[in-house]
């Protein structure tokens, strides 16, 4: 295997690169696995293994199939504050564990760059007025002072660290506006610069967004992103890539989010669940730079780990125009050139090769519950109706509410909610300028909002609300109700906040809706109040919100009527893309993102008037319900335990296909009457300062309390009560699921989960694996794993068991009632993985005294996963391996 460095001159500056052309067969490649190769080549010191890493990757990749394990280590990892604060909390955790170990606690720091954008915590409590964005954020700092204190310690009392404090975007927007590069550098101790490209992961897992400017990315549990930014490569199976082979070009008014959810609808019905996406074609050129990042940001919606778009001139203009310096511009375009990263036409080996025609994409919904069910706007009505059918619902409920002293008789399908919210659509221009068009031809026409639909804006950067303000449209925004109401992911984290009252108080008799262009809209996650749930693009939220119910026919219904009495439909007031083009061409520049970008990591008088002090050590506040020290390394020594035998386990959660991470563990609301309410009030918290799950992350008791607490979570042990109830086996009592489980431990009964397909779907959530470990899970079994949360599992020392083909928890004749008992299985022996798994046996003891024995799959994927679970979890073995080499 050559072992060859060049020399790449930029503007007569040297850099060494490693070239993938050096490696025979390279050029046939697909572009993903071209990044994947040159990461080997830099990154492994041993020669080796680097061959041998080296020939697994080439088999695979020029034979279209999966391949064996190779380590990829990311050039950086990108953090929002929801998955940053428990991130920052365990690596405050291990640095006490590294010091009692005999290590030196400073030690523990990222190894490569970490960013942490906080935009995860702001709600949209107020909504519809100019000083809706002013009130949220006092309201965001008085809810999470102390878990911004801790941030704050974190940036300071750690290397290598950035924080992007409240109220300047979302992590995705300003990932691919202001740190996104294509390739970085590194000072070598020769002297010398080496160049390699901008790799990234995150623990949001649309961390995918920066794939459509060129940059490698894709969402990890938290716990393995701790990890990475500890110098641990991240060990992956070579996947298998799949071309998308774009073509044609769209057509006049549709928009990104519409291909974003034409990808959804065609790759989940392709199935790509672990595989790698690319896009390649013509037709790539004929979307911009923000419309790839658009399409890229759905990945997580269709399954699979990313879905990358390669380097062309559009990619090159955007870095120019977000500000990138032009020796950095230039620095990406050469070398994109010499890596193979440049859009062409030359032939890669795919495992399959998917064929769009850009052409035939059409103004698109998603909904009621799943990203990718998606249907056409010209169908929207009958399809609302036809849902409502498959639902069962009485077509003829009505309720009555009352605005301004008029009165209003609502059925299903009226819109509670209205989001122009901030991940999948802001990061593109054009969308968000159509938005603004289509606000200010309603206006001008004289049309209003309904008054009983809440309607939000939550831009993703300042550089987007500098653009509205700059061409006139906010205004018209906030004239139709949607002034800007925070700088954050908002409606799509279920940050949307309350309905309005009047709302609330009919969600019992018709079922409300939402539309939302965002990128997430599971059942339960907008607001526990609405039932229905759309995804669409900005333009057509605030369309919606002019009609206030998706019982609408958009084709053949007048939107209302304008002063002179003449009917006003939505073909009337929908801007054409020329329109559109002209307020990018006058208000999208260098200066606007520049000034959208000044002060990045300077924050609010508030930001700036928390006051810490750097130290090695946390100094942990015994009475704080935000940040507590992590438990995972309570009595941990030098001794590596192994994975210790599951016997007469009984089932905590028996549930079926696609339990989303939001199921698992919910980023929203905490409920009144759940424990994790009574945690809070027990030490004094009135319930208007209980916040949410998702802000209290730092805080294992609260998070463990609210493990299976979704309160559409639908537990088969539950006899029908919906939420986070379970019945208790010792006693028979149905009780939430937090009780029993300490009831189990108490006993000491271990616990297990049963599930359908696609377990773990959705959001990357580390407290998705974290909960179920406090509750006492010690395995789940399920048809199928999302690839993150698997890996999450794994991270965390749960054993993640897989039915055999065409095996499930029906087909075996079990129900949960069972008590389960699995096989001994010794891992740290480097026992062989995917593609090729082991197999347990597992025994269910019924309550007749019988047993039934069935094989599973063991989904611990590779050597290096199985020596997690020898440790007891990822974090576990990182500090061993640190405590073992104090140096």
């Amino acid at each position: 295997m050559a072992d060859e460095r060049e020399t790449l001159l930029v503007e007569g500056v040297p850099y060494t690169i490693y070239p993938t052309s050096a490696v025979q067969g390279a050029e046939r490649l697909p572009y993903s696995l071209r990044i994947l190769l040159e990461n080997i080549l830099r990154t492994v010191d041993d020669r080796e293994l680097r061959d041998a890493y080296v020939a697994r990757l080439l088999k695979a990749g020029l034979a279209g199939e999966q391949g064996g394990e190779i380590e990829y280590m990311p050039a950086r990892v990108l953090l929002q504050d929801f998955t940053g604060v428990p991130v920052f909390v365990d690596l405050a955790a291990m640095r006490e564990a590294a010091q009692r170990l005999g290590a030196d606690p400073a030690r523990i720091n990222p190894r490569i760059p970490l960013d942490l954008v906080i935009d995860h915590s702001v709600i949209a409590d107020v909504a519809g007025c100019p000083e809706a964005l002013e009130r949220n954020m006092e309201m965001e700092f008085a809810r999470n002072g102390e878990r911004y204190r801790f941030l704050k310690w974190a940036q300071d009392s750690f290397e290598n660290v950035r924080i992007v404090p409240p109220g300047s975007g979302i992590c995705h927007q300003i990932n691919v506006e202001r740190f996104a590069t294509c390739a970085m550098t590194r000072e070598e101790a020769d002297g010398s610069t080496v160049a390699y490209f901008d790799t990234v992961v995150g623990t949001d897992s649309h961390t995918t967004t920066a794939n459509g400017i060129g940059v490698l990315s894709w969402g990890v549990g938290g716990i393995e992103a701790e990890a990475a930014c500890l110098g641990q490569p991240i060990t992956t199976l070579v996947p298998r890539v799949i071309g998308v082979h774009l073509t044609g070009e769209l057509a006049d008014g549709v928009s990104a989010m519409d291909v974003a959810l034409r990808f959804a609808k065609m790759l989940r019905a392709k199935g790509v669940v672990g595989a790698f996406v690319e896009c390649f074609g013509e037709g790539v050129r004929s979307l911009s730079a923000t419309q790839r990042a658009c399409v890229a940001n759905m990945t997580p919606e269709y399954g699979c780990t990313c879905t990358l778009f390669p380097v062309d001139e559009k990619t090159i203009e955007y870095l120019r125009l977000t500000g990138r310096s032009e020796h950095q511009v230039a620095l990406a375009e050469a070398f994109a050139r010499a890596q193979g990263m440049w859009l062409d036409d030359a032939q890669r080996v795919y495992s399959e090769v998917i064929e769009l025609d850009l052409s035939t994409v059409e103004p698109t919904l998603a909904g009621p519950s799943r990203p990718h069910d998606g249907f056409a706007l010209t169908h929207a009505g009958r399809r609302f109706n036809e849902i409502c059918d498959e639902r069962g619902l009485d077509r003829d409920a009505i309720a009555s509410v009352e605005f301004d002293g008029e009165s209003y008789e609502l059925t299903h399908g009226a819109i509670a909610i209205a989001a122009v919210t901030s991940c999948t659509t802001a990061t593109d221009p054009a969308m968000m300028a159509a938005c603004g068009l289509i606000a200010r031809h309603a206006r001008e026409r004289g049309l209003v909002a309904k008054p009983w639909v809440k309607r939000v804006m939550a831009p993703g950067s300042h550089a987007t609300q500098l653009m509205l303000e700059r061409a006139g449209l906010a205004d018209s925004l906030a004239e139709l109700g949607f002034s800007t109401c925070g700088f954050g992911c908002m409606s799509c984290i279920g940050n949307s906040g309350p309905v309005w009252p009047q709302m609330h108080d009919v969600a019992g008799q018709i079922e409300l809706t939402s539309v939302l262009s965002g990128n997430r809209n599971f059942e339960g996650r907008i607001s526990p109040d609405v039932a229905q749930n759309y995804l669409c693009a900005p333009a057509l939220v605030i369309a919606y919100s002019l009609v206030g119910t998706l019982d609408f026919d958009f084709d053949n219904e007048p939107l209302g009527t304008d002063a002179s009495g003449n009917s006003v439909y939505l073909r009337d007031i929908w801007p054409s893309d020329a329109e559109v083009q002209r307020v990018l061409d006058a208000y999208v520049t260098c200066e606007l993102f520049e000034e959208g970008g000044r002060g990045l990591y300077e924050g609010t008088e508030a930001w700036k008037s928390l006051k810490v002090e750097s130290s090695a050590l946390f100094a942990w506040d015994e009475g704080s319900t935000y940040v507590r020290r992590a438990p995972y390394f309570d009595g941990m020594d030098e001794h590596v335990p192994g994975f210790a035998p599951v016997e007469n386990a009984r089932v905590l959660v028996n549930v079926r296909d696609f339990i989303t991470t939001d199921h698992i563990s919910p980023a929203g609301s905490i409920a009144p009457d759940s424990p994790a309410a009574r945690y809070l009030a027990e030490r004094g918290i009135e319930p208007a300062m209980f916040n949410t799950y998702g802000s209290r992350r730092g805080n294992h008791e609260v998070m463990a309390r609210g493990g299976f607490g979704n309160i559409k979570l639908n537990n088969l042990l539950a006899d029908g009560r919906s939420g986070g109830w379970t019945r208790n086996f010792l006693d028979g009592a149905i009780e939430p699921i937090f009780d029993a489980s300490c009831a189990y431990e108490k006993a000491g009964v271990p616990l297990v989960v049963l599930a359908g397909k696609m377990y773990g779907s959705g959001s990357s959530r580390d407290w998705a694996a974290k909960a179920p470990l406090l509750l006492g899970v010690r395995a789940v079994i399920a048809e199928s794993f999302e690839r993150i949360h698997r890996s999450n599992l794994v991270g965390m020392g749960i054993l993640p068991l897989q039915f055999e083909d065409g095996q499930s928890v029906e087909s075996l004749g079990l129900d949960g009632t069972e008590s389960y008992s699995i096989e001994p299985i010794d891992f740290g022996e480097g026992e062989p993985c995917m593609p090729n798994p082991r197999v347990v046996r597992v025994s269910a003891s019924q309550q007749d005294g019988s047993t039934k024995e069935f094989h599973a799959i063991v989904r611990v994927d590779t050597p290096t996963e199985d020596a997690y679970m020898a440790h007891g979890g990822i974090l576990q073995y990182v500090l061993r391996q640190l405590a073992a080499h104090p140096a």
